[in-house]
């Protein structure tokens, strides 16, 4: 039987008189990059942002490792769960190292300051990142794909074994969109991590989701293997999308290609589409 270190029961979460999340229950896979797909307010970063206890659910409870989440103090939550919230902004003129730093603080005691625990923590963590030569250098400096880097680095510095990320590619541009998703399978694949991320690119979502999970209105509508998950029905229900799935011939990933009516496209755009698809599958 699978264990699962986190979950939520019967969570209905909402913003004053709106209810955004209605009596869902939801288990994060262990060991597995899961990816949470959805149209704008379907209550995708909402569900996330209660696992991470940045929101209270006002029925129904999140249970990590069989405690009530909400109910635990922060410094224990913090040494089991890793956070990086939606476009996350650092003091200006901190550096990199500073920042990664920030991570050690569930670690930290009164009688119990920077240790050499710390010091492995924090350069293991730049390693990982790839975020090692730009130590010195203030976190503004960086470029938006730099940045994140960095702050997946300052999550990782925690040392916690489940992270939760909320859309940590949004304004990136495309190949550093790849290359963040890269570094979170290797963290589920290769560490052992146990990852939620919210995502709003569909193909990028079926590439590299080890389980999807669709949410529309507040409930979960289908999760599994994107193979289960990422279908033209499916696609349809949720999103009201009208589109194609092929597989991408040379990486055999599912590829989401809009329908275009005849009457909307050139004949030069439609000749385009299963080529650009295939473009983009290519990148992962």
């Amino acid at each position: 039987m699978t264990s699962h270190r986190l979950r939520g029961e019967r969570l209905c979460v909402g913003y004053e008189s709106r209810r955004v999340l209605d009596e869902v229950d939801f288990q994060v896979a262990e060991g597995r990059l899961t990816i949470l797909l959805g149209p704008n307010g379907s209550g995708k970063s909402t569900l996330l942002k209660t696992l991470a206890r940045t929101l209270g659910p006002q029925r129904g409870q999140v249970l990590l490792d069989g405690k009530d989440l909400h109910r635990t103090p922060t410094r224990d939550v913090a040494r089991k769960l890793g956070i990086l919230p939606q476009s996350p902004t650092a003091p200006e003129g901190l550096t990199v190292r500073e920042l990664v730093g920030m991570g050690r603080f569930p670690h930290q005691r009164l009688w119990r300051q920077w240790s050499r625990e710390d010091e492995r923590a924090v350069n293991d963590a730049m390693s990982i990142a790839r975020v090692t030569e730009f130590a010195s250098r203030p976190v503004d400096s960086l470029s938006g794909g730099q940045r994140q880097r960095c702050w997946i680095a300052m999550v990782l510095a925690q040392e916690t074994d489940l992270l939760l990320l909320d859309e940590p590619t949004t304004f990136l541009d495309l190949k550093v969109q790849v290359d963040l998703l890269e570094l979170l399978a290797h963290l589920a694949h290769d560490q052992g991590r146990t990852l939620l991320v919210v995502l709003h690119d569909l193909n990028l979502a079926a590439a590299y989701a080890d389980e999807l999970v669709m949410m529309r209105d507040g409930r979960i509508m289908h999760g599994g293997s994107p193979e289960a998950v990422f279908t033209a029905a499916r696609l349809k229900q949720v999103f009201d999308l009208d589109a194609h799935v092929i597989r991408d011939p040379h990486t055999q990933r599912l590829v989401c290609v809009p329908a275009i009516s005849s009457s909307s496209a050139s004949p030069l755009a439609s000749a385009q589409t299963p080529q650009m698809a295939t473009a983009l599958s290519r990148t992962g």
